[in-house]
């Protein structure tokens, strides 16, 4: 049976990533997962998520095929008697070049690819993992390929029907939204200029997020028959109403990818642990694709997760290890679920007093600085609105040690 000391199971952006850092840090990795399909859509990479991609040095690579987010804009559109004012939040305001950075998935998965070829202490197996073993000194998965390999720690990156979390036995709550997502790339007549615009509307948000050139990304949460009618609709008719849909603020737009349609979701697992095992990324929670929080949070965890296991160099899947990365987690996790959940409701509500409540807290934000520029922070990193943005890597780790890894 082979030996190694850490699998990474499951080959996404958050899987690989993990991969890599182990890898750096001198953890005898093996990532275990099936050869994957292109993926034409973007995320944007908010601010902890850049540090750690300098961390593991692909920070320039990053940056260099994607378009900076400057400016985030959120425009009022649902038409209400109880509107909010149209808010836009400035990377400068935050003394920041950008809050982060688009980059395609298919981009994002190359450069990562590119950089676990050249890792020597990462093996990559092309299988998946069917099941794994514990016992008080180490694990054992089994492969489909039939084969079994030892390790101290098993870390699911498997995603949202991940099968390691179920062969742990860890419970899940899932719960599911009146919508669907329709996600696109668009090219534009007039240029974005870094902008990124979010309508609120009676559906959920319809967002546009740039990138380079004069291109940007579509997602669009929309009532799910309606969806399926525009999947199918004629490009030329549904450019027309993506145009409407943004007031042309960018002009006239083309559809430049496939559609693709997601009924919205989200779950929560009941721990992020268990012996042996460690959750990061949708094996650990699930989010629609609202507000930029899944693979944000996915890169936070490996981040932490990373920090622990250094603590931890001779056993790396001692339970009190894994209790530590669960702790400082379960925090941001929750609270950006709660947050994204209460977003995404208070657009479909029709109750007067949550109309009320969501307009006097936007109102607030647009005529106070000091409120823009604590929620920037903390939407670049949580906790940051509190202490401030760390300037340096250097500083990130200060403040990790500091303040319990929730920056």
């Amino acid at each position: 049976m082979e030996k190694r000391e850490i699998a990474v199971v499951g080959g996404g952006l958050a899987g690989k990533a993990m991969a890599i850092a182990l890898a750096q840090s001198g953890f005898d990795t093996v990532l275990i997962a099936p050869s994957g399909k292109s993926d034409t859509r973007t995320t944007a990479l908010i601010g902890s998520s850049m540090a750690f991609l300098e961390r593991i040095g692909l920070e320039a690579n990053v940056s260099a095929k994607a378009e900076p987010l400057a400016v985030m804009r959120l425009i009022d559109d649902t038409g209400r008697l109880l509107r909010a004012p149209s808010i836009e939040f400035r990377a400068t305001e935050i003394d920041l070049p950008a809050f982060g950075y688009n980059i395609k998935n298919r981009d994002l998965a190359e450069i990562l690819d590119e950089a676990a070829g050249k890792e020597g202490n990462l093996e990559r197996r092309d299988a998946s993992a069917t099941a794994f073993e514990t016992d008080r000194d180490g694990a054992v998965v089994r492969l489909s390929d039939g084969e079994e390999i030892g390790v101290s720690l098993v870390i699911a990156a498997d995603g949202r029907k991940s099968a390691m979390r179920e062969a742990a036995g860890i419970k899940t709550r899932t719960w599911r939204y009146p919508q669907t997502a329709l996600v696109l790339n668009i090219s534009h007549a007039v240029s974005h200029n870094s902008v990124s615009t979010e309508f609120h509307t009676r559906t959920g948000p319809f967002t546009q997020v740039p990138m380079p050139g004069r291109n940007s990304a579509i997602v669009w949460v929309e009532k799910p028959d309606l969806a399926e009618l525009y999947v199918d609709l004629k490009h030329e008719k549904l450019e027309r109403i993506i145009e409407d849909k943004m007031h042309s603020i960018l002009g006239k737009v083309t559809i430049e990818s496939e559609i693709s349609a997601f009924p919205l979701s989200s779950a929560t697992v009941e721990r992020l642990t268990d012996e042996r095992l460690a959750l990061i990324g949708e094996a650990a929670h699930v989010f629609p694709p609202i507000g930029a929080q899944g693979l944000n949070l996915g890169l936070r965890d490996c981040s932490v997760l990373l920090d622990c296991l250094e603590e931890s160099r001779d056993d790396p899947g001692r339970r009190s290890t894994l209790l530590r990365f669960e702790a400082k987690r379960r925090g941001d996790v929750s609270s950006r679920t709660a947050g994204v959940d209460a977003l995404n409701r208070s657009l479909l509500t029709d109750f007067l007093p949550i109309q009320l409540g969501r307009s006097v807290g936007l109102t607030a934000m647009a005529a106070s600085s000091q409120l823009r520029r604590f929620a920037m922070r903390e939407g670049v990193s949580p906790g940051a609105g509190f202490f401030g943005l760390p300037k340096t890597l250097s500083e990130w780790a200060r403040r990790k040690q500091s303040f319990g890894n929730e920056i």
